[in-house]
């Protein structure tokens, strides 16, 4: 097997393809987690979005930021979320596990802060959509960042299916969060940067410097 076809980041290449799929099958294991929680959420007349959501501006609330992600208010807004982050999560899982790790914890941080710390008082804040934008948003820019051609392909693709959803991150219907968009979106394009590929140059064989006297 040549360097090419053992190279992930490289579109088109066997392993790149595995990668894909384990992306894929790995994500497809995460959303039903997120409908049994979903489930047990509502076994408990909906505790768990009171206990572990993000209540803004209370000490008692900023625990969410770990755990709103993984709470959703109802079926609806389970199944509203649960195709965007299958997809984006998989091309951002795509890229490595541990990066994804690494990108997932920054855009819930600077996600859920964002919420706590400008968001109503009077609410509590729950669910993935704030990571759903910050994979749009470390999608967005990592071709950009990376100057990879099938980066600012999938980018491209990811626009135009999630492009008009972009409006969700500026002020408006009062039953989302807004500001765990936008925040969500700015932590991704931060990830982005942190944690962008940097190519290492290739081995291209060892070249001998001929010696100036010849005896």
């Amino acid at each position: 097997m040549s360097i090419v076809d053992g190279d992930a980041n490289r579109f088109g290449t066997v392993a790149f393809y595995a990668s894909l799929g384990r992306a894929f099958v790995i994500m497809c294991g995460v959303v039903p987690l997120l409908f049994l929680i979903e489930l047990l959420d509502q076994s408990t007349r909906h505790r768990l979005d009171v206990q572990a959501g993000i209540i803004p501006h209370a000490l008692d609330g900023l625990d969410g930021v770990i755990f709103a992600p993984f709470l959703h208010a109802d079926l609806d807004h389970f199944y509203g979320n649960s195709v965007p982050l299958l997809l984006t999560g998989t091309f951002v899982l795509a890229t490595g596990v541990r990066r994804f790790l690494l990108v997932t914890a920054v855009i819930a941080v600077v996600s859920g802060l964002g919420v706590w710390f400008t968001g109503d008082p009077h609410t509590v804040v729950i669910g993935a959509s704030g990571v759903i934008f910050g994979y749009l948003g470390f999608l967005l820019v990592r071709g950009i960042v990376e100057r990879s051609w099938w980066g600012i392909a999938v980018g491209l693709l990811v626009g135009l299916l999630y492009g008009t959803q972009l409006t969700n991150a500026l002020p408006g219907d009062t039953r989302f969060s807004w500001q765990a968009h936008l925040f969500g979106l700015i932590g991704g394009v931060v990830a982005a940067f942190l944690f962008r590929h940097r190519d290492e140059p290739r081995d291209r064989g060892m070249r001998l410097p001929l010696p100036l006297d010849q005896p």
